[in-house]
């Protein structure tokens, strides 16, 4: 058998291929190729896709919202349009962080200083766990309470309320006591919802995170007798104010609120 092989300093040439030879190891190295390897081909890149999302902008308004008569209530940095239930001033538990209206508990609910009869109210409110609040709307500063003469879309975190078995009209969305949410539109406690309250003479709308839940109208026999059947019958002046304050209530947990805005409808 013949050996086509040669050596040239550390290296040999083994029938075309070269070996080199280093510390009694042979390391066999294979010819170049002319056809490029899938790493040394280019690669093309895809331009980015630009974001098709909005940002939505917090506590503003925008051109479209001011020139239908939408008014800011809350600004992000203060309390200036509230005050408290009987009150000129807003409890101290109640206090502004992180571009929300923010209340620790247990120092009472806040109003809208101004009342308003018929109008569109909107705003964003996020819960703690197991957490209870609402939005009172139409009362006025007389009796014990905001809710005494208001009636409210309730506020509450459904998956870890206090009473598990609550009624379906003492759940988020409700008109408290008197007209369930239709769906439960509930996003975990700490996440942002929105409600949005339409309220043209008696007939009320709640809106919950983009849809209708509630459908009622105060001025019917059937809401009367309602009425007459609940706690809120000793409340001689409950849904049956022509205007009042927009109140936040304060039911002892930690509640948030930002984008609170409203429309009077004329």
């Amino acid at each position: 058998m013949k050996c086509c092989c040669g050596i040239r300093g550390n290296s040999a040439w083994i029938s075309g291929v070269a070996v080199v030879l280093a510390s009694s190891v042979a390391v066999i190295a294979q010819p170049a190729k002319d056809t490029p390897t899938k790493a040394d081909k280019p690669v093309a890149v895809q331009p980015a896709t630009p974001s098709t999302k909005a940002d939505t902008a917090v506590n503003t308004l925008t051109d479209a919202e001011r020139k239908a008569g939408w008014v800011l209530l809350f600004d992000g940095k203060s309390l200036e349009h509230f005050k408290g239930f009987k009150s000129d001033a807003v409890p101290a538990t109640w206090e502004v962080v992180d571009g929300t209206m923010h209340a620790k508990g247990g120092g009472g609910d806040i109003e809208t200083k101004d009342e308003y009869k018929d109008f569109e109210f909107s705003c964003e409110w996020k819960i703690s766990e197991g957490g209870n609040s609402g939005i009172i709307y139409r009362c006025v500063d007389e009796g014990g309470a905001t809710y005494e003469t208001g009636p409210e879309f309730q506020i509450l975190d459904n998956k870890n309320a206090k009473f598990k078995d609550a009624n379906p009209l003492n759940k988020a969305g409700a008109m408290y006591d008197f007209y369930p949410a239709s769906k439960d539109m509930a996003k975990p406690a700490g996440e942002w919802n929105t409600a949005k309250v339409i309220v043209k003479g008696t007939k009320v709308e709640h809106w919950w995170n983009g849809e209708k839940v509630v459908d009622g109208d105060m001025g019917t026999e059937a809401f009367k007798k309602q009425v007459a059947a609940s706690k809120f019958n000793v409340w001689k002046g409950f849904g049956i104010q022509p205007k009042g304050h927009i109140a936040f209530q304060d039911h002892g947990d930690q509640v948030w609120f930002r984008n609170v805005k409203i429309r009077v409808i004329k």
